[in-house]
Formats: structure tokens, sequence, C-alpha cells
């Protein structure tokens, strides 16, 4: 569904639910990183794109004006009542509910109280997929929350309050990247974003002859040892031997003469950490120049890195991006990678347009083959962030502006 159709499928759903139309109406989009991953918690860059999926909120005051918010999900269980005169605290570890909880918090220690109200929640984000639909929920609450107490956030403000949020609620240490891209995403471009500075630069990629293509695994496999904390803390033992202050100050030769004053594991997740930096930085110069040949290639080269190196990878993955460079430029295909923070969830692959039915069915048809898993595939085109779908009188038509 198109955004619009999306606000509509959502308004009416509300009413279903709640028995009166929505008032406030708010997007957000998920997110494909085309390239930089695992960068953004050692101060590299990234380069994300909004997708063309999206969580929606439909929101009223609540009946009565109570002091209550209640959440219902077209795709979950609902929420229980949140009472906004009580101290607001997580729910239990993996509850979905604690995104938007944590927001509503942000808000209020910010002075914003929105009062009572109900919502209901309808997304086209994947879930699981490494597509970031935390993200796109964080945001779209939050752009429903600036609608409905007047406090309107500054972009990046909002995008940290996104990110506390999911440290705090969710208990999720994820770096900055994938609220930045839901609030920041503009149409026909890609996202450069220092993760140091958290300086953002829309990189234009206009040429509609190519498009990302992505394929999710629908497998994620279930880890106990803490992997992703344990890569961070890795990066972090490297950046100590190296006395810099993290890896985006240190160099493919700095790495090299360091190797001794750590163990092999860290020093190659410390080598993919500092080639992805420059590989992302390449990347963004080659779509500036519609060069898709380097950026595919650059996207090969992550992809390896992460297999080997940062050891995130898996073999459904690994499948994905053999059959794509199997089929390769001639076929439509110039890259292909993993995205997402790995052990399952999607590849990216940069694909020709005119050939996206072509490369689809293919890789469909042998990724079933090899894991007997049917893939997940859609293609989507950069996408607009944070959008407004409905301000003002409650049932009023959708419009929309970007937030």
């Amino acid at each position: 569904m198109t955004l619009s159709e999306l606000g509509t499928y959502t308004a009416q759903q509300f009413e279903q639910v709640y028995g009166r139309p929505a008032r406030w109406i708010a997007a957000a989009p998920g997110r494909v990183n085309v390239i930089g991953e695992h960068t953004d918690y050692n101060d590299g860059f990234v380069l994300p794109m909004a997708i063309e999926r999206y969580t929606v909120i439909a929101a009223a005051p609540s009946d009565g004006h109570s002091g209550s918010v209640q959440l219902h999900s077209t795709a979950q269980n609902s929420a229980p009542p949140i009472d906004l005169s009580q101290t607001l605290k997580p729910a239990a570890k993996g509850t979905w509910w604690n995104y938007p909880l944590g927001v509503i918090a942000g808000f209020i220690r910010q002075g914003a109280r929105p009062g009572g109200f109900d919502a209901l929640i309808h997304s086209t984000v994947p879930l699981g997929g490494g597509l970031s639909s935390s993200a796109a929920l964080e945001v779209s609450t939050a752009t429903l929350l600036e609608m409905m107490t007047g406090k309107e956030l500054g972009p990046v403000d909002k995008a940290l309050l996104c990110q506390k949020a999911e440290h705090e609620f969710a208990g999720m240490p994820c770096g900055i990247m994938d609220q930045f891209i839901s609030v920041l995403g503009r149409k026909d471009h890609l996202l450069l974003l220092d993760c140091r500075s958290r300086k953002p630069e829309l990189v234009p990629m206009r040429d509609g002859s190519v498009a990302l293509l992505i394929v999710n695994t629908n497998v994620k496999h279930e880890l106990t040892g803490g992997e992703y904390a344990q890569r961070r803390a890795q990066c972090e033992q490297a950046a100590e031997a190296l006395a810099v202050p993290s890896l985006r100050d240190a160099t493919a030769q700095v790495l090299e003469q360091g190797r001794a004053r750590m163990d092999e594991t860290v020093f190659r997740r410390a080598c993919h950490v500092i080639g992805e930096i420059e590989r992302t930085v390449h990347a963004a110069e080659g779509v500036r120049a519609s060069n898709w040949t380097t950026v595919g290639q650059l996207m090969y080269a992550s992809h390896a890195s992460l297999r080997d190196d940062y050891e995130v990878s898996c073999a459904e993955l690994d499948a994905i991006v053999e059959i794509a460079a199997r089929i390769g430029t001639q076929g439509g295909v110039f890259g292909c990678r993993m995205t997402g923070g790995g052990f399952g969830g999607c590849a990216v692959a940069l694909v020709r347009t005119d050939a996206v039915d072509a490369i689809s069915a293919t890789i469909a048809s042998e990724y079933e083959a090899a894991t007997r898993i049917k893939p997940t595939l859609f293609v989507s085109r950069p996408a607009a962030g944070a959008t407004i779908v409905r301000s003002g009188e409650a049932g009023g038509p959708p419009y929309f502006r970007r937030r």
C-alpha cells in the first residue's frame, strides 16, 4: 500500500476498534542500510535509506479525557492501559510496547504531557528482519506526540529521544542510525550519517534505473551469548589497545602496528570496522556519481568482511549473496550484502529496475531450493522520513507533510 492508502486503512481500523474517528495520524519508515554495518557505535559512517514500508499510528483523545493511554496493534496483542499519573517504567524485556512507552516517558521528562489518548498501530515494516521496525515505531510515536502536545522537536533531538527510549525501555544499546534515517529520510536520497558529529548529509539517488531489492531470509537465529554487546565490547577493546578514542580514529596501518596488543578475534573485529568505514565513504561517492558497478563491488566486500571478520552472517544470508553474485551485472545485479545486525534477517541488493521481476524470481527459487525456506522480497526506492498524515479535526481528510 502507498502511504496514503496506509493512512486511510489505519484510520478505518482505529474507528473499528475505538468506535470514533482518529484526530491525528503519524507515520515513520523502516530502513535498509545500503552499507556501513556495525560502524555506528564506533563513531563511523553509515549509508542508510528509508524504505517504502511504514509504521502508522492513528490516535484520538481518550473518551472522558482520562489520564491513561491505550495502545492497540493490528499485528500484536494490545498493551495494558498506561497510567500517565504514575512514573513510567519498562515492561518485561521483549514487550513491544516498551518502544512507544519509552518515547512517551521522554516527552514527559521534557515537560510535554500528552494527556490520555487511544492509539492504533499498523505497520508494513517486517518484524525481526533487520529493517528497523523498532525505530519506525519510536519515530512515529514521537511524531504523533509532537502533534498532540505542540512540542516540536528538532530532528536530531527527536532521533536522540527515540534512541534513548530504546536504550532505557527496550534494553537495546543501539547506535543512532536507525532513528536518524527514520526521522530524516528523504525521497530519492540516501543519508550519509557521521555517527560522531551526528551530521547528516543527503546523497542524491535520483537515477530511476536502479533500486534496492530487499530479501528477507525469514530466519532469525536465536543466540544466547549477547553477540551484539559482545561485538561492541570487542571494538572497545581494540580501540583501547590502539590508544584511540574509537575505531573511527584508527587506520589499517595503525591496526597492523597494534596487532600484537590484542587477540586475533579482536583484531578481526577491528579490521572489519576500519575497512567498513572507508567502504561507506567510497560508496556514497559512487552513489553521487551513479557509479553502480563500484557501489556494488563495495557491497560485496562489505558482506565478505561481515561474514569472515565480524562473524555476524549466517548460511541463509550467504546463500542469497552467492545467488546474487551468480546473476551478476549481466542479469541486473550490481552488488549484494547482508544488512542489519546479522544472524538472519535481510540481505539487500542493488539492482536494475527493469530486471527486478526476473532477479526476484531467480533468488526466490534458488534460495528455497538451497534452504527449504521461502524468502520474502520487495523492492524500494529511497522514501520519505517521518510524516504527518493527519492533524486536526477527527475524521478529517488525510494530508501529508514532512515532520
